[in-house]
């Protein structure tokens, strides 16, 4: 019997979680995504030093001051992007700054920007996702992004609502995140959830089931994840995110997987589709205390750790 890494990836894109190249070696997945904590902390190993060292010794004769910063930070997720593409024969997710997650024309032009610097590097945009959070500004600027055939990643997405919103807008993959909604609801129940009743897993079920019987052809990728039981109730949904340790555990196991997720069975599901605008995706939204808190607590958290990624590049360039 194949490992269970084997065994999901034939009804599943795996993508690994990570900025760490060794890891991506290690378990061979088709895609990777990255974020400000992912990059924090790799650029922070002696062994990716150089490619801060690059993204500095490219911008210092061009500017000085914040520009210079923007500038090496901006090349520095980059960079690693170029680097992750060489070890997956996929797509790499780069994400939008954080703070910039209630502005559609900032994160635009953010987005055109990072598809200008990846072209420079000789990387083709159909192998770029950009990041954005799913607030109603960054699905709309994801829906602007994608006429210009930039595919867009919508990530902190904790809701059917968001999901909804997304598909309208033609994007080409979300990320529910499965993990951060059992968390909430965790403290909230003080219980805990076996992986059939995860309200994470069942959430990204909804969203695939949605997206299914409805015909869209979003790409829902799961992430988040706490235990490799949430991984195992979503095998068979289009894409999941793993990290290195979980991607780990399904390496050594291999007990049988079965698929539980299939176009087949969510197409005979029951949902119903929900009509939306920009004041019905608004109030439904806040009458989900869940994701109203998580969405707005994860911008908080990814702007914390590009706070330090900035502080730690200005160090750098004293």
């Amino acid at each position: 019997m194949s490992n269970q890494l084997d065994q999901l990836k034939q009804f599943t894109t795996v993508v690994a979680d990570t900025g760490d190249f060794a890891t991506l070696k290690q378990f061979a997945p088709r895609d990777a995504t990255t974020n400000p904590s992912l990059i924090l902390k790799a650029a922070q190993m002696p062994e990716y030093q150089f490619l801060v060292d690059k993204a500095i010794a490219d911008n210092k004769a061009k500017a000085g001051g914040k520009e210079l910063l923007a500038h090496v930070l901006d090349d520095l997720l980059i960079l690693f992007g170029v680097e992750i593409l060489k070890i997956v024969p996929g797509r790499v997710s780069t994400e939008t700054d954080a703070n910039l997650s209630f502005d559609t024309d900032a994160l635009v032009v953010k987005g055109r920007h990072f598809i200008e610097l990846y072209e420079k590097q000789g990387i083709a945009r159909e192998r770029i996702l950009i990041k954005i959070a799913s607030t109603w500004e960054g699905i709309r600027a994801a829906e602007i992004l994608q006429r210009d055939g930039i595919k867009c990643n919508l990530t902190l997405l904790f809701s059917l609502v968001q999901a909804v919103a997304c598909a309208e807008a033609r994007v080409k993959l979300v990320s529910p995140f499965v993990g951060r909604i059992m968390d909430w609801y965790k403290a909230k129940e003080k219980k805990e959830f076996a992986p059939a009743e995860d309200p994470g897993v069942l959430s990204v079920q909804e969203i695939y089931g949605y997206y299914k019987k409805f015909g869209y052809a979003t790409e829902v990728m799961g992430a988040s994840f706490r235990n490799i039981g949430e991984i195992q109730e979503l095998a068979g949904c289009d894409l999941l995110t793993i990290s290195p340790q979980l991607l780990g555990e399904l390496q050594k196991s291999t007990a049988p997987l079965a698929r539980k997720l299939s176009p087949e069975i969510a197409r005979a599901s029951k949902i119903e589709k929900i009509p939306l605008d920009e004041k019905k995706f608004r109030w439904l939204f806040n009458e989900n205390a869940m994701a109203t808190e998580k969405t707005a607590e994860g911008i908080r958290q990814f702007n914390a750790d590009a706070m330090k990624l900035e502080q730690f590049i200005a160090a750098k360039l004293k």
